[in-house]
């Protein structure tokens, strides 16, 4: 990872970790939801503004139809925002599972199936099959309030 004077450039080794993503899924979604809110209330001052103080000469339909273009695409900005925030729990539970989770179920059937052939191959009685580590729980408070660069650099500098 390089910094830049712009920051540091983004790179798919940063989300190593259950607890990066959290931190970068939690730190996004505010971001997105600030802006989000920043949206809704430029959009509610348009619209205000728009309704008490009509431009003179301008028809009911005319004064609807420049409203509508102009609070409209705030409108779906806002949508696409709030929407957006949402998917950073997809993010985070797609990575836990893809990466976690489902290689460690992987793990233990083939470490099962492992020892059937050995206990087949050496004429023994099928033993119950040994347990295997279960995987790292996620600690979902670990990261909730840290800031994801600065759990990147730790990681980085340990």
């Amino acid at each position: 990872m390089s910094r830049t004077s712009s920051g540091p450039e983004w790179s798919g080794d940063m989300l190593t970790a259950p607890e990066l993503v959290e931190a970068f899924s939690t730190q996004l979604r505010g971001v997105l939801k600030a802006q989000a809110s920043f949206v809704a209330e430029v959009r509610q001052e348009a619209e205000a503004m728009w309704k008490a103080n009509r431009p003179e000469g301008y028809g009911s339909f005319e004064a609807w139809w420049r409203h509508r273009w102009v609070c409209g695409p705030l409108r779906e900005i806002q949508d696409h925002l709030e929407t957006a925030s949402k998917l950073t729990f997809e993010l985070e539970a797609r990575y836990r599972k893809g990466r976690h989770e489902l290689p460690a179920a992987r793990q233990a059937a083939a470490l099962a199936k492992k020892d059937a052939k050995q206990l087949t191959a050496t004429g023994q009685a099928a033993a119950p099959p040994r347990p295997s580590a279960p995987p790292k729980p996620v600690a979902q408070t670990s990261a909730g309030g840290r800031d994801f660069l600065g759990l990147v650099q730790e990681e980085r500098s340990a």
